[in-house]
């Protein structure tokens, strides 16, 4: 199936090399990987990234008072980021990560978050670009500074509190993106000292089901064929959660291409529930 462009969801490599010199497109190279993967993303974007992009470090552009892994930055941080980086208000901005589909959403995620709707995902990401011949550089970015104006939606995420509520009280659909066997508690965390489990009442969607062969993401009709499957109740408001709030995102871009609006993130994601004892675990399909 031919992707149906959305420059405020997915767009693809087509319609990314047709605009490409437009000049109110920022691209964002927003690459990021597991510690098990061995890869530097910032060492891989210096040696090849689509001409003109940008690197955004998903690990220095957020909250780093927190404990917890790349949490969502101050309104005031990730302005000054932007704008250090040329990207402001009246900008297209399109975000592909190296895996395909995978951190790129949660940039996306964050630029939702602050307000700004005009950002778009590149469906196939940098593999898809490079299976096609597109070209690619190591030529460093023309940087011009542009303001940014930020209004957070603090509806668009959720604290551990909130999730508790939700998960005790049945009043959002919660969506956990981890494997299957992570969920199921069959599997050990990769980060120390997580218990191994799941958020009660929660369902699993792996983010990977998501994506068709090719690492695109499937169309609507599958993608709420996934949702169904799962047992997900798309008529309540959801709530997306992860490891550390990464592909958590790539559940929130699904259910944006699928029209579900009322929806937000769980930005500690298991990273925070499985720190806590005091916080009831689920094991298993239940």
């Amino acid at each position: 199936m031919t992707l149906v462009d959305d420059p405020k969801t997915l767009v693809s490599t087509v319609w990314l090399s047709d605009h490409l010199r437009d000049p109110d497109l920022r691209v964002l190279d927003a690459s990021w990987y597991l510690p098990d993967q061995n890869r530097d993303p910032k060492a891989e974007y210096d040696k090849a990234h689509i001409p003109g992009a940008r690197f955004f470090d998903i690990d220095e552009i957020s909250d780093l008072r927190s404990d917890l892994p790349h949490m969502a930055p101050p309104v005031e941080k990730f302005m000054s980021r932007m704008r250090a980086m040329g990207v402001g208000d009246g900008h297209q901005v399109v975000v592909y990560d190296g895996s395909g589909l995978f951190s790129a959403a949660r940039v996306w995620w964050l630029f939702r978050l602050m307000g700004k709707t005009d950002v778009a995902v590149l469906d196939g990401g940098l593999p898809k670009w490079l299976a096609e011949g597109r070209p690619v550089t190591d030529a460093p970015p023309v940087i011009r500074d542009r303001h940014m104006t930020v209004s957070r939606q603090n509806q668009m995420v959720k604290d551990v509190t909130e999730v508790a509520r939700a998960s005790k009280l049945g009043t959002h659909t919660i969506i956990d993106a981890r494997a299957p066997a992570r969920f199921k508690g069959e599997a050990a965390e990769p980060r120390p000292g997580l218990r191994s489990g799941h958020i009660p009442k929660s369902r699993n969607v792996f983010f990977k089901d998501l994506l068709a062969t090719d690492g695109t993401m499937k169309s609507p009709a599958a993608l709420r064929a996934v949702f169904d499957a799962a047992g997900v109740d798309l008529t309540k408001p959801a709530i997306t959660s992860c490891g550390s709030g990464v592909t958590a995102a790539v559940v929130s871009l699904a259910l944006a291409r699928i029209g579900k609006t009322d929806q937000s993130l769980y930005d500690g994601s298991w990273s925070e529930w499985g720190m806590y004892a005091d916080l009831p675990l689920a094991t298993g399909d239940a």
